[in-house]
């Protein structure tokens, strides 16, 4: 995964700002032929859990629609999505590989340690979705990213 500076750092941004519970949202770019996400830009979602927000957090359709929108209106696509760890390592944990949705997209994590937010990992979700696999998160340039 690719990623500009600014997106990082607002992903980081929110996983501070949403512990100690769990922060989400949806990352939007394009896919390279690759299959290499190219983020640009995030749809910051609220996290719609009842209960036990701070290790877990669900997205509302309503929010994909949003994101869908958000997307289209910058010429992008819907490329993976992000959330925090409150006091826990950036790694996904059983729970995030039962619901992941889509293999293929990207899956960035943020710890948030105290409130401050540590490190930020992305993984892909296999084809036949029995794991994810770690997937290096690199710096997009800023210029070549512009929609």
């Amino acid at each position: 995964m690719r990623a500009k500076t600014d997106v990082l750092q607002a992903i980081r941004r929110h996983g501070a700002e949403a512990y100690p519970e769990e922060g989400c949202g949806f990352l939007l770019g394009r896919m390279d032929d690759d299959g290499t996400q190219q983020v640009t830009r995030i749809q910051r979602a609220g996290n719609e859990r009842a209960e036990n927000r701070e290790r877990r957090f669900t997205l509302s359709p309503e929010a994909y629609r949003t994101a869908a929108a958000a997307a289209d209106e910058h010429g992008l696509d819907v490329v993976g999505f992000y959330h925090s760890h409150p006091d826990h390592p950036a790694r996904p944990s059983e729970t995030d590989l039962a619901e992941a949705p889509f293999p293929g997209y990207a899956y960035v994590i943020v710890s948030v340690q105290d409130g401050r937010p540590a490190d930020l990992t992305a993984w892909t979700l296999a084809p036949d979705r029995s794991q994810f696999h770690q997937a290096e998160v690199a710096s997009l340039s800023e210029t070549a990213s512009s929609p």
